[in-house]
């Protein structure tokens, strides 16, 4: 475990060495480092471990329901699983270095600039939080397998990350996210009698998914809701307009006809009596016998328009 978190830790020294040169962008230097050493990890497998069998479930996959039979006995103490230990002390690191370098976190993440400035070194602290990310990812590889430790480290913040704004409640969210994806995964994998991980993978996917369409603000249901209503406001809007120009002069009794608006305006029947209802509901326009006349707020509305 040590090896591997050493050897990650230099990977981001490596990407971020070869970044500051100028040379290359962040992605192609991490295009670089990781074919590179993953070339090199190949060859010493193929040299020195030709004959190991790498078993799918361990490498790839991860076997939670082996995990309690592997115990930590020390002076013939039962501490509990090994899995269950280790990860409960680099939890413990985790949150206690959020909670202590919480500012300089903050800050060489999102201004840079300003933490040199007031004299912070952000690579170190950028070197100090890749080195609990790949602290975490290592001991995170032996209980449950790449697959699952990629799936709760990519999906549970991105989308946590379409809810909020705040970085506090992002990272509830996230933890929160995860929890969740945890337990409705090991119950699907129970259902389906399918493999643990797997099925916990699946369902950060599953709460992507849903946070994706469903998100308030950044959703795709959202987006589309606001696009509808945003051509409304427009429509009603380009109304004001027409009404406004037309108003008080000796066309204004045919230009304000309402069955006469989707000729004028270019729009179908339907959709112009959608906007004509919509504009009176917002009170920019009153109908008088089949002619429509500017209210003040309407009047307001097209002014403001034009004179953008």
């Amino acid at each position: 475990l040590v090896g591997a978190a050493i050897v990650g830790l230099f990977t981001v020294v490596l990407v971020s060495t070869i970044e500051r040169t100028g040379l290359v962008r962040e992605d192609a230097a991490i295009g670089l480092v990781f074919p590179a050493l993953f070339s090199i990890g190949v060859i010493l497998i193929s040299r020195y471990a030709d004959g190991v069998h790498l078993d799918i479930d361990a490498v790839l996959l991860g076997e939670l329901a082996f995990a309690p039979f592997d115990r930590l006995v020390f002076w013939g103490w039962d501490f509990g699983p090994v899995s269950l230990v280790v990860m409960s002390v680099i939890l413990a690191l985790n949150v206690a270095a959020i909670a202590v370098f919480w500012k300089e976190l903050k800050l060489s993440t999102f201004d840079p600039a300003l933490a040199v400035a007031l004299g912070f070194t952000p690579a170190l602290v950028q070197y100090g939080l890749m080195s609990l990310v790949s602290l975490t990812a290592v001991g995170a590889f032996d209980a449950v397998g790449s697959i699952l430790v990629v799936a709760l480290m990519i999906a549970p913040p991105a989308t946590a990350y379409l809810l909020t704004d705040s970085l506090p409640r992002l990272l509830a969210l996230a933890a929160a996210i995860g929890a969740a994806s945890g337990i409705a995964g090991y119950w699907l994998a129970y259902v389906l009698d399918a493999s643990i991980a797997g099925s916990m993978a699946s369902m950060t996917g599953v709460f992507f998914v849903l946070g994706w369409l469903l998100a308030p603000e950044r959703g795709l249901v959202a987006a589309a809701r606001r696009r509808a209503r945003q051509r409304l406001e427009f429509a009603q809007t380009m109304l004001a307009i027409h009404l406004a120009n037309h108003e008080g002069r000796p066309e204004a009794e045919v230009e304000s006809r309402v069955e006469h608006l989707h000729g004028h305006l270019r729009w179908e029947a339907d959709f112009a009596e959608r906007i004509v209802l919509g504009a009176e509901r917002r009170g920019l326009v009153v109908e008088r016998i089949g002619s429509l006349e500017l209210t003040d707020a309407g009047r307001t509305l097209a002014a403001e328009a034009v004179s953008r």
